[in-house]
Order: structure tokens, then C-alpha cells, then sequence
């Protein structure tokens, strides 16, 4: 719904706020703005069962990691009120651990893109050998 963007990619740059889904060619888009997080704090404060998988900006950038640091929070909410939370994929991993809410996920893997595999129905062969398959 928005953004937070800069010009550069860069730890010093100075963040810009971009109202609107489209960004300018000018910027980079580097974090989700306020309208966002409120929209995904309203659907995450309903869910049953969550798998975050991606951090929702460059949250090794203090400037634009409000984003990924509000997504972690709420998820360590929902953990807390009943809900089932995955958190996969290791900048996922390393976002929820910076923050200091890994131990508060329900669980958290590296393998992101295996998980949303096997979330898919696909065969991993890791896991279909342990089924002696």
C-alpha cells in the first residue's frame, strides 16, 4: 500500500516516504510504509496459523528496518495468543533473531524455500528418504 524508499542503497541513506504501491525510478523501495503495516497488522491479529517467509525490508539497515522489526513483533503477538507461526528462510531467521523474538515463534527454520515447497505438496528428498521412499 506504501513504501519507504531512498536513492541509494546505502546504511546512511535517507529515508523517503513513497505513498502509493508504484515507486518512483528515482528510488529504491526498501521498506513497506505505515499503511502497510497497518493492513498486516489487522490480518495478522486474525490468524489462525502464520508462515512468514522474507523479511518485508532491508532490516540490516536501521533506517528501513521498521518494517521487518513491527512484522516480527506481531508475529511473536500471535505466537503468544495461540497461533501457530513458521517463520522460514535464513534472512527471516536472521531478521526474527536480530530483533530478539526468535525464542517466541512457534517455529523457525532456515529452509525457506524447502518449506514452502513442501507446503506445496512437493516431494523433497530429504524428507522422503527418512519415509523410505
Amino acid at each position: 500500500m506504501d513504501h519507504v524508499g531512498a536513492e541509494t542503497f546505502d546504511a546512511q541513506a535517507k529515508p523517503v516516504a513513497i505513498d502509493g504501491v508504484d515507486i518512483p525510478d528515482t528510488l529504491l523501495g526498501l521498506d513497506v510504509g505505515p499503511k502497510t503495516l497497518a493492513k498486516y497488522r489487522e490480518v495478522l491479529a486474525k490468524a489462525k496459523t502464520i508462515v512468514w517467509n522474507g523479511p518485508v525490508g532491508v532490516f540490516e539497515f536501521d533506517a528501513f528496518a521498521k518494517g521487518t522489526e513491527t512484522v516480527a513483533k506481531l508475529v511473536a503477538e500471535a505466537t503468544g495468543n495461540g497461533t501457530i507461526t513458521v517463520v522460514g528462510g535464513g534472512d527471516s531467521v536472521a531478521a526474527v533473531n536480530q530483533f530478539g523474538l526468535g525464542s517466541k515463534m512457534s517455529h523457525v527454520s532456515t529452509g525457506g524455500g524447502a518449506s514452502l515447497e513442501l507446503l506445496e505438496g512437493k516431494k523433497l528428498p530429504g524428507i522422503e528418504v527418512t519415509r523410505g521412499k
